[in-house]
């Protein structure tokens, strides 16, 4: 009975992980928004809206050095429509295979940006992802750069309201670099050349010539600001929000609500300072998307991560630079960059090799391929990812990809699983000593127990053998997983047929008689998320239910209890999952079939899959 005895564990274990996964992960999504919304709104009410002197380009009080720029809006203004912000000021247009959108020559901003590669649904006809939006609009979202004065610097330097003039009329293109220009009138000149690469790479470089009578010290800074808290998934296996690897200390993930619950900082403002640090980024992440400040790695800088309340709750990454004085005739220059796009694989740098560094090798950033967060194992899922999109570029489908990448694990493990089944083989053919066992020593469980051990030691059985090869799927299982969650590459990826998303639960479902009902049965309560059993959650459970009936119908009736329902309970509890986690496991499950089966009959062992299906459906007969 030690076989069942493991076969069981093997199917607790199984359960465990998913129901695990269920607790921590599905149900906290919920709570973690509810509360997010929640301490925005008492900031909201609690808190004074911040002051014109907590503006960029706000002379700071005499005898202090600038802080870093502060969270800008225009407050108490109605929210208008994101086409009305665009067209309230003069633009110059941004224009480039994925990217496009409009810089604002009003404060200089970058404030308009859609992603023309990615949709918002799987529908190549939907509206394109918008990444960006100006002020004034619902939600906005933008990045801008500049000077600070210091203490005690008069002249006028250009801030969000500044209107600058372009030099030429031509768009941003990956080709044609865009030239804007401001002059105070004090003898300041500022000139700003914003150039663009073919992905999401921004350059900036700012000077200013100083015709003036008096020599000025100004400080370079960069900020990406978004106004409102924004939907997030809600998952503790997926970080969204303010992010940035800071020299020495390392990354640094804030949430949302972290960063407006953080001691108070700046003018009325919440969150963390990181003082002099080099070779840094920082940023703001959604699952798919980011938008991240990327300065000369040899700059030193004083960054922060920033909530201020107000009408809306603005969060912000910024950062300052060490002071420039421009002489009288001279000139100071400021670089700045800009990543604002798609979280691609290879253009963030995950492949570090045959040239595709990515923006991670290309700038020498500091581990810059942590934008996308592969979590704890990264050891296991980054790999697990480098071998779909290997096989991707071969066959252009995630779908085969997971295909092949299950047969290599299955190769990988086969040494360890080829004992494991071998071994379970030995178990089920010493089945009748072990019965004889019961009929001499029936009221001695000791003795059975010291005799059984006995033919396992003769046998070099290893009696927990059954369960190594669930514990060798449960990492992959989980490393798959959060490939196709966090992974842009696997989003509206199509495997055949009516799967078009990867990512996303198998579109079909059982109780609908797969779309001839015109009902959801997933709105119903309480159960309802439970109802969502499409095709390959019945095809998995199918297989499931075979590799179970691979072994001997256990004579205990609790233990065939348990048999019986544990391939159906498996069924609904994957059914939400996402279609590529599904369709892996439904392969697995096929493919440890026939392995056991192989190692059965190599060991002298009768395969009893087919005896057991027909005892099952004769039974069901009489």
């Amino acid at each position: 009975m030690t076989d069942n005895r493991n076969t069981i564990l093997a199917v607790i274990l199984s359960g465990l992980v998913l129901i695990a996964w269920q607790y921590f992960y599905n149900v906290p999504a919920m709570e973690k928004q509810r509360a997010l919304q929640q301490t925005q709104t008492e900031l909201q009410k609690t808190t004074p809206q911040p002051t014109a002197s907590a503006m960029p380009g706000a002379t700071p009080q005499a005898g202090t050095a600038p802080s870093a720029p502060a969270a800008a809006n225009q407050p108490g203004q109605p929210t208008v429509s994101r086409e009305v912000a665009i067209a309230a000021s003069p633009r110059v247009k941004i224009d480039t295979p994925r990217l496009t959108g409009s810089i604002s020559l009003r404060g200089a901003r970058i404030d308009d940006l859609a992603l023309v590669q990615y949709r918002e649904t799987v529908d190549p006809k939907s509206p394109p992802i918008i990444l960006y939006s100006p002020s004034g609009t619902a939600q906005p979202y933008y990045a801008e750069f500049g000077w600070l004065p210091a203490a005690g610097v008069t002249a006028k330097i250009p801030g969000m309201t500044t209107d600058w003039q372009q030099e030429g009329s031509n768009s941003l293109t990956p080709s044609t670099p865009v030239v804007l220009k401001y002059d105070n009138g004090e003898g300041l000149t500022f000139r700003r050349t914003i150039t663009i690469d073919d992905h999401y790479l921004f350059s900036i470089k700012d000077d200013v010539t100083n015709v003036g009578n008096a020599p000025v010290t100004l400080y370079p800074f960069a900020l990406i600001s978004r106004h409102g808290t924004p939907q997030v998934s809600g998952y503790y296996i997926l970080h969204e929000g303010l992010i940035g690897y800071l020299g020495d200390q390392g990354l640094q993930e804030k949430a949302y609500k972290a960063v407006a619950e953080a001691p108070a900082i700046g003018n009325g403002g919440h969150g963390f300072e990181f003082n002099s640090v080099t070779n840094a980024w920082l940023g703001i992440t959604d699952k798919y998307w980011a938008s991240a400040l990327l300065p000369d790695t040899s700059a030193t800088l004083k960054a922060r991560f920033l909530a201020e309340p107000g009408t809306q709750i603005r969060y912000q990454t910024d950062y300052l630079q060490k002071e420039q004085t421009v002489a009288i005739g001279g000139t100071a220059t400021a670089n700045a960059r800009l990543f604002a796009g798609a979280k691609e694989a290879g253009v963030v740098g995950v492949f570090p090799f045959a040239g595709l560094g990515g923006y991670n090798k290309e700038l020498g950033l500091n581990h810059f391929d942590l934008l996308i967060d592969w979590g704890w194992f990264y050891f296991i899922t980054k790999p697990m990812f480098l071998g779909l999109d290997f096989f991707y570029r071969f066959f252009g489908n995630f779908g085969i990809s997971i295909l092949l990448v299950t047969v290599i694990v299955k190769l990988l493990f086969f040494p360890l699983a080829n004992k494991s089944y071998a071994s379970m083989a030995k178990m089920k053919s010493i089945q009748p000593q072990l019965a004889v066992l019961k009929e001499r020593y029936p009221d001695d469980k000791v003795k059975q127990q010291q005799e059984m051990m006995e033919i396992y030691r003769k046998e070099k059985i290893n009696p927990v053998a059954g369960c190594l090869p669930v514990v060798i799927q449960i990492p992959v299982f989980f490393s798959l997983y959060k490939v196709l969650f966090v992974t842009i590459e696997m989003r509206h990826a199509p495997f055949f047929g009516w799967i078009k998303d990867l990512s996303a639960p198998d579109p079909t479902n059982l109780f609908t008689l797969f779309g001839l009902i015109p009902f959801d049965p997933t709105t119903l309560p309480l159960f309802g998320h439970y109802l969502a059993l499409g095709i390959w959650p019945i095809i998995m459970g199918i297989t499931m239910w075979f590799q179970m009936k691979l072994n001997p119908t256990p004579p205990d009736p609790t233990q065939q209890l348990i048999f019986n329902w544990m391939p159906l309970i498996f069924t609904f509890m994957l059914a939400g999952f996402p279609a590529g986690l599904v369709i892996y496991w439904a392969w697995n499950n096929t493919l440890s079939v026939l392995q056991q089966s192989f190692i059965m009959r190599r060991n002298g062992v009768k395969v009893e899959l087919f005896d057991n299906l027909k005892a099952t459906f004769a039974k069901k007969a009489t």
